[in-house]
């Protein structure tokens, strides 16, 4: 399945956060950017990498105004231990039917230890305030991930 195209809205959805609350992109519409990074599954290394690379940056995003959140395939019961041992500072939406990943093309068939499944695909999106795509990163490093979405950010002008 593709992403969707840079400059088309981004797709809608309702999604619950770590507490049970729904969170909307049409929320921030007209308010802020927002970056949605998707990560296969809480508490294993690269996923913990990347978050806390998040976490690590959440002063500079505030600082830009941009909204982020964590998305995963995760049941909401086990958001809530990733924050608390890992000290997240940014919501984390679970979207365990991955109709939303599906949406933005990032499901779908990998492979691991030489077999082959369907799994959420390791990739972010930038929204701009307007509610379109700005930017999809879907080639990078857990390691680097939050310098390398800065970067992104500076090159879209949102400073």
């Amino acid at each position: 399945m593709a992403h969707p195209k840079v400059g088309n809205l981004a797709p809608a959805f309702t999604l619950l956060d770590q507490d049970g609350g729904k969170v909307s992109l049409k929320d921030f519409k007209g308010k802020q950017p927002v970056v949605l990074f998707f990560y296969p599954k809480a508490m294993t290394p690269g996923c913990t990498t990347q978050a806390c690379g998040i976490r690590d940056i959440r002063k500079e995003l505030d600082k830009r105004k941009v909204a982020v959140f964590g998305v995963s395939p995760d049941p909401v019961a086990r958001l809530p231990k990733f924050i608390d041992k890992h000290d997240l500072n940014f919501p984390l939406l679970s979207d365990e039917d991955h109709k939303v990943a599906e949406k933005y093309g990032c499901w779908g068939l990998k492979k691991f230890m030489g077999k082959e499944f369907m799994g959420l695909i390791r990739t972010s999106f930038i929204i701009g305030e307007d509610g379109r795509l700005l930017k999809v990163m879907d080639k990078f490093k857990t390691k680097s991930h939050h310098e390398d979405l800065l970067a992104e950010l500076d090159e879209l002008g949102i400073r």
